[in-house]
């Protein structure tokens, strides 16, 4: 099993976790290529090493175009600007999730809506820049779990828009929610909404770093030079030494029973679900008192996730009632290899137990997008990519 773990000793922020990411081997370049599908200009990348307050590492900037204006932005502006990229599914929603986060901490924050969250800088370009060459950055690495530490966030006050406010500022404490944090010696912001958002929503568990072999290093720097510490985020990634660590988890398991909701309210429940990154979900025909059809919906989620999904369930759903419970889950142990294709490059999610493959399938996403653009049926883009698979082993 591939693991990312970030070490924010010292917090976070998208540059900073970008910079890691590129550090530990992501191609700068292949960043770049990719990014030209967000169809926005005015502005340029570039990752150049430093030295920081003693270390090596990357200093990721988005650099802007003082010619052209940059509008605020609110969650349907960018909402566009990602739809009608060229970016993969995957990267698409991943990216929205994280803005929808910050949507949401916002307006509970300030008492709103997410449609009607003025974005201001965390709209601005810099910002959208820095959080899809992160979900680009996880994509092109592919890791099967993504642990951080626990987060610093600093102390003292922070000048925003609406005056001075403690740390952390409101809408990086809504995005903490169930979320471990730490105090530091060390004045400031340290942790960004930024950050937050992406930390929160890429992360499956927040804790020390687990038992891996480390195969790749990566450190990401900040702008400003820490008091106590060098500000800077290290990106640790190897491979887990223990199977038998990795083969079960807990997971939260979540019902309700449906039978006054029209069919198209249970199946885009179901999509929207999928779409905020459960497990699984999916529904089972009943018949309930006085011989009403009905569904039990059914949700698998990381714990940590439970509140999250349960108010996506009230709000899609006519449900009073929602059982939940948490289970633990055997399950293989998963890595990804990709092979090359007449197709192009296509990764193979490959199922072991105690060292054994029991399992090997073709991504569908990659499948489905190769199919597309070389005009063929997916089911020979699938052929090809397990043969090429079966030929190597």
């Amino acid at each position: 099993m591939k693991v990312l773990y970030f070490d924010c000793f010292n917090g976070a922020a998208g540059d900073m976790l970008a910079g890691a990411l590129i550090d530990s081997g992501v191609s700068i370049e292949r960043i770049q290529t990719e990014l030209k599908a967000l169809n926005v200009s005015g502005y340029t990348v570039e990752a150049q090493g430093i030295r920081k307050q003693g270390f090596a590492a990357t200093k990721f900037d988005v650099h802007m175009d003082a010619t052209e204006s940059q509008p605020h932005r609110h969650l349907h502006h960018i909402e566009k600007i990602i739809a009608e990229s060229t970016l993969s599914e995957r990267v698409r929603r991943r990216v929205m999730s994280v803005f929808e986060r910050l949507a949401d901490a916002e307006a509970a924050a300030h008492g709103t809506t997410r449609e009607k969250v003025h974005f201001h800088e965390v709209g601005a370009i810099d910002a959208i820049v820095d959080i899809v060459s992160v979900c680009l950055a996880v994509e092109i690495i592919a890791p099967d779990r993504i642990v951080a530490s626990h987060l610093p966030v600093g102390s003292g006050t922070v000048k925003c828009e609406h005056g001075i406010m403690p740390v952390p500022a409101p809408a990086t404490a809504m995005l903490l929610k169930g979320v471990p944090i730490q105090q530091t010696d060390e004045t400031g912001e340290l942790l960004t909404p930024t950050a937050a958002a992406l930390l929160t929503e890429l992360c499956d568990e927040f804790g020390p770093l687990p038992s891996i072999n480390i195969e790749q290093i990566g450190l990401g720097a900040g702008t400003r030079d820490g008091k106590t510490r060098p500000n800077i985020l290290r990106a640790l990634i190897g491979t887990s030494v223990a199977a038998s660590e990795s083969s079960s988890d807990t997971v939260a398991v979540l019902e309700a029973n449906i039978d006054d909701a029209p069919g198209e309210w249970v199946g885009h429940c179901v999509t929207r679900l999928l779409d905020a990154g459960v497990l699984d979900a999916y529904t089972v025909p009943i018949y309930m008192k006085k011989g009403r059809p009905g569904v039990v919906l059914s949700v698998i989620c990381e714990p940590k996730d439970q509140r999250r999904i349960e108010d996506l369930i009230f709000s899609e759903t006519s449900t009073f009632g929602i059982r939940h419970r948490l289970m633990q889950r055997s399950k293989l142990n998963r890595e990804h290899r990709t092979v090359e294709t007449p197709y192009g490059p296509i990764r193979i999610k490959i199922g072991s137990r105690d060292g054994q493959v029991l399992s090997a399938t073709a991504e569908y996403e990659d499948c489905a997008a190769a199919a597309k653009t070389h005009d063929v049926a997916l089911r020979t883009v699938v052929a090809a990519a397990m043969k090429t698979y079966g030929d190597n082993q």
